[in-house]
């Protein structure tokens, strides 16, 4: 079975960069930061004992779609005929997944993501990737709110007022879905934020405080309002700046279009 009959298989698609959460005209960067978003949700060291042979299968699917996705000559061959090279260096090489997925995405340090939190927030950077996620979800609440890095339920007033603001400017679209968002949809947001706030500090409870190693529950614990889980947080900020993150390198906001 070739790499887009078990992409299809495994996630409902053949299309890799639907596989993978992303654009078709999306960035390298893009590109990396779906792949590490995706391939978090099914790393087999977060599966249960019983699912770990179908969480490695389809985690070794990702990183074959991210192998073809990240090569310039494999891409291209993709975009142009729909096929992959099987037999290709991207694919052909018998590669440990899981290696290679821990030198693409190497651990940051809770005091990296505490400083990081603190310049971002109310940052040009953040304006510019609020309005990106607006008009790239074309003004879906749900997913601006699960995209843009650092958003939690307490930041939505504050997140809605920068696109309003840019839709009076005439900056981005007005886009029906945010303009008329009814009072049930964001009522179910808050209901999935206030789960996901008590899932979080029932795992605090459980971890207890942890220890350096442990983000998730040193995070927790010393922010308890998140109302949001870590992980699509910590995958975010990884795989958009890498090892700049330890480094203080420049940051970059990632150009966004339409899926």
């Amino acid at each position: 079975m070739g790499l887009l009959e078990q992409c299809e298989a495994a996630f409902g698609s053949p299309d890799l960069y639907r596989v993978l959460g992303v654009r078709r005209e999306a960035s390298a960067q893009e590109i990396r930061r779906g792949y590490h978003r995706a391939s978090l949700r099914v790393h087999p060291d977060r599966a249960e004992p019983g699912a770990k042979e179908e969480a490695t299968r389809r985690f070794q699917i990702l990183g074959k779609a991210y192998a073809v996705l990240s090569d310039a000559e494999q891409r291209a061959l993709y975009d142009e005929q729909g096929t992959v090279d099987e037999q290709g260096e991207a694919l052909g090489a018998q590669r440990d997944w899981r290696e290679y997925w821990r030198l693409l995405f190497q651990k940051i340090t809770v005091k990296d993501i505490e400083d990081f939190e603190k310049s971002y927030k109310e940052s040009e950077e953040e304006l510019a990737d609020v309005k990106a996620a607006y008009v790239d979800f074309e003004g879906d609440m749900d997913r601006i709110m699960a995209s843009v890095l650092c958003a939690d339920y307490t930041d939505e007033p504050r997140i809605r007022k920068i696109i309003e603001k840019a839709i009076d400017s005439g900056e981005v679209p007005s886009y029906k879905a945010f303009v008329k968002e009814s009072k049930q949809k964001m009522m179910a947001r808050k209901r999935r934020a206030e789960k996901e706030a008590r899932e979080a500090e029932k795992t605090k409870e459980e971890l207890g405080l942890g220890g350096e190693d442990d983000l998730k529950a040193l995070i927790q614990s010393k922010n308890k309002d998140r109302k949001k889980e870590m992980d699509d947080f910590l995958a975010q900020l990884e795989a958009k700046y890498g090892n700049n993150a330890k480094k203080g390198g420049n940051k970059t906001t990632a150009k966004k279009g339409k899926k």
